[in-house]
Parts: structure tokens; sequence; C-alpha cells
């Protein structure tokens, strides 16, 4: 979805570089990066109504995003 919020250009701005050396060198960063965008998808599905989940799901969603996140910058920042 080109139109989805919160894709790692837009959180990572300038670092796209970074990340697509540590997705070819790392085969568990490249699965975190899929999480990432799988995740994300399902919260921008879920807050546009195409794929309506319950307030609960959608908050654990989230966290899991942000944990995420906080993986891929880890990653980031220590390269």
């Amino acid at each position: 979805m080109s139109n989805t919020p919160h894709t790692l250009g837009e959180e990572f701005p300038g670092k796209l570089d970074t990340i697509h050396a540590l997705k070819a060198q790392d085969a568990g960063f490249a699965r975190i990066l899929e999480e990432y965008d799988d995740v994300n998808d399902q919260i921008h599905k879920a807050e546009t109504h195409i794929e309506p989940v319950s307030q609960e799901h959608e908050a654990t969603l989230r966290k899991r995003r942000l944990m995420l996140k906080d993986a891929i910058a880890g990653a980031v920042a220590a390269s």
C-alpha cells in the first residue's frame, strides 16, 4: 500500500540505504523488516476499516510495531 503511513522511509529518513544494506547482510534483520511491514499494513487496514479489529487487538498491533521499530532503530544505530 503506497499510502500506508509509518513506512520505513518516513520513520527513518535518510537511513534507507543503511536499512537495505543491513537487510542484505542479515536474514534476521530482514525478517524484522518483513514483520514491521506486515504489522504496519494490518494497522492501516484496521484504521481505515478495511479489516476492522477490536481496540485491544489494534493496541497490541501498535505495541508490536513499536517494538519492531525499536529493533530496527537499534540495528541502524549500531551499524
